[in-house]
């Protein structure tokens, strides 16, 4: 079975990367780690815990999201709903709101999730946003549930992969054959500018 570590990075767009930089690492308080461009284009990477990170593309051509509830069904092409970032504990989160509003940025009620507490925003990009924390005694990957009414016949397999349903690997990669070429973001790693 394939092990997981977590997400390294989440790659966003914006049409303002100074905008954008505002927002991540001097309103939320993100480090910005790394940074690279080329032509028209940029990607900038801000730390939200350690191995951790949201990026930007910075693309001119670029629109704001239109703006919508979290949750909301939508039509046509679509990508994502919301990006949901874990905080520590209860004092940040509230810390956060208050900064949130002290910058005259719409931020929900702090709400009951149950397993989590959170707040909802927007960034700049008008992409949405949840910050949270853990409920203390509450653990969703120890304890799955599956509240669905109507769950489809697969999602009654229950929460294990189900390993045959995909083929089998019968021939993995020879270790001689195995080659890793350079990418764009090997620059950050080599110092380049």
């Amino acid at each position: 079975m394939i092990q997981y570590a977590g997400i390294n990075h989440i790659a966003l767009a914006t049409n303002d990367m100074d905008v954008t930089i505002r927002f991540w690492r001097d309103l939320l308080g993100m480090r910005l780690v790394a940074g690279l461009g080329e032509g028209r284009s940029r990607q900038y990477f801000f730390e939200i815990a350690k191995n951790c990170m949201i990026s930007f593309f910075e693309w001119p051509e670029v629109g704001p999201l239109p703006d919508r509830d979290p949750g909301t069904p939508v039509k046509g092409p679509f990508s994502f709903d919301h990006i949901c970032i874990e905080l520590s504990g209860q004092e940040e989160l509230w810390t956060l709101k208050d900064r949130l509003e002290a910058a005259d940025i719409w931020v929900t009620e702090v709400m009951d999730n149950g397993f989590i507490h959170s707040i909802f925003s927007t960034d700049p990009n008008n992409i949405q946003l949840e910050f949270c924390y853990k409920v203390k005694g509450m653990d969703l990957s120890a304890n799955p549930r599956m509240i669905d009414p109507d769950p489809s016949e697969i999602t009654l397999e229950g929460p294990a992969p189900q390993l045959n349903k995909w083929p089998q690997v019968n021939t993995p990669t020879p270790l001689q054959d195995r080659k890793i070429y350079p990418g764009v973001l090997k620059k950050l790693a080599d110092g380049h500018s």
